[in-house]
């Protein structure tokens, strides 16, 4: 009886554990996603910039989004340029890659240049 009740106790334990696991890979799985935000935006040339913000999968306020796109078209000297939900829309989550992190980390987003971006 003594060794059920150990081997018992010993499977809760390692079921405990199991479990924390688990619990802890699904939060690095989470803090890894990100979101990405398609868009479209004909530059004052009239070609059609595409590039994609990339951001942390929690940040869904599409204000904050839209901020981030402008500031991107400020950079490039397409500030007076249309940036609405017309032009950028939710797309999908993808895994965090290492070498959008540091921009990530330092401005809350990464700009993927896709086409027309120079």
């Amino acid at each position: 009886m003594v060794n059920l009740l150990t081997l018992l106790s010993a499977l809760r334990t390692g079921m405990a554990v199991q479990a924390q696991q688990h619990i802890n890979m699904n939060e690095h799985m989470t803090a890894a996603a990100v979101a990405v935000w398609d868009t479209f935006v004909t530059r004052k040339d009239g070609r059609v910039m595409h590039f994609d913000i990339i951001a942390p999968s929690g940040q869904r306020d599409i204000a904050v989004i839209h901020r981030y796109g402008r500031a991107y078209l400020e950079r490039k000297g397409e500030n007076s340029q249309s940036l609405t939900a017309k032009e950028c829309r939710f797309c999908h989550v993808r895994t965090l890659q290492p070498k959008w992190e540091a921009d990530i980390r330092r401005q809350g987003y990464f700009i993927l240049e896709m086409e027309n971006c120079d």
